[in-house]
């Protein structure tokens, strides 16, 4: 605990303290504003500019965030056919953590282990204690490394799933593995590293799993069997066959009364999937009828994209179909200049004569896009896209709806996902160079709704070429502009929407963490927020506590997207409370009077200050109102301010939350709970002193409105007994 201090008289209202400044090494220069000439190019005057961009894309990410938060997740949700994020429930083992026995049964409920490559990993494992499934996607890897720990540990045995951003050294450690369990890796990333390294510490690490008696299994593309460090622990792994698996599913299933007939109808059509989960959909559909079910295997969105795909579309009619794809649902009047914008980049591309010399290796087999004519009519609409395109009326986001406007929208959500994945299979570089000259203009739109389409679009872009989307549009983006930093954010965040896009996400983000500059920084400090920091939440806020510790722009970034993953967990209370633990872990490891507890207690201040994403009011009152367990490590947060030189920013972050909390009849309970905390952790000296600068502090007019005064004898009246 820190000595008792003298305090100042804090009635003076709610302004920045000499306290709450930077470092004197690192203070803003308030005059650099504004100004012009060599002053602007200088190094302070340059990184301040930075800064304040940096400040608008977080205002963008905070936008986009708390819409999706609110609306999507909170709201009325149509999960199917979803993978996870804040509109659907995450696949078991995807995110990293325990994975407990009931949600192993659920995914193991009509599991048809495929052979022989079952059998093969089966024997490697118990051999080696690890063992790698590598196969393409949807073949069922993940289900197969949980049937497979289940065989060597078990029934009933719950399982640990790891992050697919662990290298292999670190879990080859000691304390990183625990005696007799049974681990997962999901959909692993791999490690750039020479693979005699590599080869070197899966040996290591095969022998400190047998060792303890622990055994992992890890699921990763089929190219990673031609690592030579992997080699020798790969298993190719493949689906089993629809139709066995169809019959197995069916005895397990509750029984149907099929017709021979239909019952061969089915089976056919069942013969043509891929994926064991859509054999399986077939099977469960059956319940809801025999019609549902062989509506669902015949895919009708599919057969009316390809089938207006066969007819070659002229380009009239194939670019603003393409432009849609990017752009859809923001107003009419807008997409218009964006699609004519497509236009002109493919005739400035034609008109260049690259066409003729230059071409993917595969680019004889796309179609080509000669003769550019564009009409602007919004009536070819009912010819050009028959059955894929719809016309609706709706406002903005937040807008009064006398101002809603016609948006363009596809008639189902599949639509725009197989649209992208057509462009992508049928045409080659005369479309897609053009088309990411396009998508990176739009990147820097002022309009913040256009450029998370754009995101929206690319992250499903990304199912198909993710190395292009990489190294041509992420990569540029995320060391460019304010607004393309954010677009880059939000395509990662939309990645996270594919279960197998989800590691590549992270793997992505944290590739720009170190080394790679102060703007890709940023990028990943904007990114490890939202979706992918609810989902890796534990390597997330450790690389914004490292980045909290870098130069002043990196820091200052990070300290806002710890903010924003608070923010976002308002209402999941084990993340919220995860977050809340961490820092105040965090705060605590510090040495006193040490520059990273200097760096740590103004983080904490801004958590304290932090105002809900929607809705008025602070975090902190929100959370206190609606979090149980959340007032002990507020408590003890705001009492390692109180006891700092950031005292000032901590009091005035304790009169927002009064205020905030005045209204609520039920917050008593919750301010007595956060008061108890406090006053155990504090000496009885802190505490009086804390007794006298608040009601002080209380007196500024901002503060001073009613029920606020008696909250704060609650907090501290309440406490003296």
């Amino acid at each position: 605990m820190a000595d008792d201090a003298e305090v100042p008289d804090l009635s003076e209202g709610p302004v920045p303290g000499p306290e709450d400044e930077l470092p004197q090494d690192q203070q803003e220069d308030p005059a650099a504003e504004g100004r012009t000439g060599a002053d602007a190019a200088s190094p302070a005057g340059a990184e301040c500019a930075e800064r304040e961009a940096d400040g608008k894309g977080y205002d963008d990410l905070g936008r986009v965030l708390g819409q999706r938060v609110y609306n999507n997740f909170y709201g009325s949700v149509d999960a199917s056919g979803a993978a996870f994020g804040f509109g659907s429930v995450a696949a078991p083992g995807l995110a990293p953590g325990s994975v407990e026995a009931d949600e192993v049964d659920r995914a193991l409920r009509f599991y048809l282990p495929p052979q022989p490559c079952f059998h093969d990993a089966l024997s490697k494992l118990r051999a080696e204690h690890i063992v790698v499934l590598a196969g393409p996607h949807s073949s069922g890897r993940g289900a197969g490394a949980f049937a497979l720990l289940r065989e060597v540990r078990g029934e009933r045995t719950g399982l640990r799933s790891l992050s697919p951003a662990n290298s292999l050294a670190e879990l080859a450690t000691s304390s990183a593995t625990k005696a007799g369990q049974a681990y997962v890796i999901l959909d692993y990333v791999g490690e750039m590293k020479v693979d005699a390294v590599q080869a070197f510490e899966i040996r290591r690490l095969s022998e400190e799993l047998r060792r303890k008696g622990s055994y992992l299994v890890i699921t990763a593309p089929e190219a990673t069997r031609r690592r030579l460090a992997l080699q020798d622990h790969c298993v190719p792994w493949q689906a089993p066959d629809p139709r066995e698996l169809f019959d197995h599913a069916r005895q397990l299933a509750p029984p149907a009364d099929i017709p021979p007939d239909v019952l061969a109808q089915l089976v056919e059509r069942v013969a043509e999937l891929r994926r064991p989960a859509d054999v399986v959909a077939a099977v469960t559909g059956l319940a809801d009828g025999l019609e549902t079910a062989l509506k669902m295997l015949h895919d009708s969105d599919q057969e009316l994209v390809r089938n207006w795909f066969r007819e070659e579309p002229s380009a009239g009619d194939l670019l603003p179909l393409a432009a849609l794809a990017f752009l859809e649902g923001i107003p009419e009047r807008n997409f218009e200049k964006a699609s004519v914008l497509l236009g002109t980049h493919v005739r400035e591309w034609e008109q260049t004569g690259e066409t003729t010399h230059t071409s993917e290796p595969d680019a004889t087999a796309g179609k080509a896009l000669r003769g550019v004519t564009f009409e602007q009519t919004r009536a070819r609409w009912k010819e050009r896209a028959t059955g894929l395109v719809r016309t609706e009326r709706r406002p903005g986001p937040g807008q009064d709806p006398s101002r809603s406007e016609r948006r363009l929208v596809f008639t189902s959500p599949r639509i725009r996902a197989l649209v992208i994945g057509e462009l992508h299979d049928l045409y080659g570089y005369e479309l897609w160079y053009p088309l990411r000259l396009w998508l990176s203009r739009l990147s820097r739109d002022p309009d913040l709704d256009i450029r998370t389409e754009v995101a929206h679009g690319v992250a499903m872009y990304a199912r198909h070429a993710l190395a292009d989307v990489d190294e041509n549009l992420l990569q540029v983006w995320a060391d460019g502009l304010a607004g393309q930093r954010v677009t880059t954010a939000l395509t990662l965040q939309f990645m996270c929407e594919d279960e197998h896009l989800a590691p590549q996400a992270l793997n992505l983000a944290l590739s720009w963490a170190d080394g790679r500059g102060a703007a890709r920084a940023v990028t990943t400090a904007m990114a490890l927020t939202g979706t992918l920091g609810s989902l890796y939440r534990l390597e997330a806020l450790n690389w914004l506590w490292f980045l909290t510790n870098r130069g002043e722009r990196m820091a200052s970034a990070a300290r806002r997207s710890l903010v924003l993953l608070l923010q976002t967990a308002e209402q999941d209370p084990a993340r919220a409370l995860f977050t809340l633990r961490y820092v105040r872990t965090r705060v605590a490891d510090t040495g006193h009077r040490s520059r990273a507890r200097s760096l740590a207690l103004r983080t904490t201040v801004q958590l304290l200050e932090a105002q809900r994403l929607e809705g008025p009011g602070t975090l902190a009152a929100a959370l206190l109102r609606n979090t149980p367990g959340s007032a002990r490590h507020l408590g003890l947060l705001w009492v390692s301010v109180l006891l700092s030189v950031c005292r000032r920013g901590a009091v005035r972050a304790l009169c927002q939350t009064l205020v905030a909390l005045r209204d609520d009849p039920s917050a008593a309970d919750a301010v007595r709970a956060l008061g108890e905390v406090m006053r155990d952790a504090m000496t009885p000296r802190q505490w009086k002193a804390l007794g006298n600068d608040l009601p002080n502090a209380l007196r500024h007019p901002d503060y001073a409105i009613p029920g606020t005064r008696h909250l704060a004898q609650v907090l501290l009246g309440s406490l003296r007994r």
